[in-house]
């Protein structure tokens, strides 16, 4: 199982990071506050269909058409696990090839959409003092990898229970 662990959790990974990684060095910090979410999500879900493949596979080939909920469960967070390493490698190495700071262009176009919605005075120094300690946060790798894990892991433990759910299923697309 850790074997299939690591080969889906690797291609999930690099389905996820690759385009991410392109979108970083490629767009402008403006343009990646616009689309980069959407697209980096749609990724993240095309990429983490992977859980659903092996967990099938793993019921249809290794285990005879069962699998229990746990086990599967347990699968798709270990190939969870390892695609949102890879995914936080990707951003490492694509932030600093590109030089981007995320953290700057952030706060940037969070201060200005705050100013957009008329916030001024106190509310808006306030605002930006916490956005300056944001970017202070963000400079420490220890703050910036949990923060860029905590990006894609949600989703595909999201992505995992529905695959466990729909998979215990013997009947559920079985083996042909």
């Amino acid at each position: 199982m850790l074997r299939t662990i690591v080969i889906y959790g690797l291609i999930a990974g690099f389905v996820v990071g690759v385009p991410m990684s392109v979108m970083t060095l490629s767009m402008s910090g403006q343009t990646m506050m616009h689309y980069g979410m959407l697209i980096g999500y749609l990724t993240m879900l095309i990429g983490l269909s992977a859980v659903f493949l092996a967990i099938k596979r793993r019921r249809d080939v290794d285990l005879g058409g069962v699998i229990g909920f746990w086990q599967a469960l347990g699968l798709g967070l270990g190939i969870s696990f390892v695609a949102g390493v890879i995914y936080v490698v990707c951003w490492e190495a694509s932030c600093a090839i590109a030089h981007v700071d995320f953290a700057g262009s952030y706060a940037r176009a969070m201060v200005a959409q705050q100013e957009a919605k008329g916030v001024s005075g106190a509310a808006l120094a306030q605002f930006k003092t916490e956005m300056e300690q944001f970017k202070v946060q963000y400079a420490n790798p220890f703050y910036r990898w949990p923060m860029t894990f905590a990006e894609i892991f949600p989703v595909g433990v999201i992505v995992s229970l529905v695959s466990a759910a729909l998979l215990r299923n013997r009947r559920f697309m079985p083996a042909r």
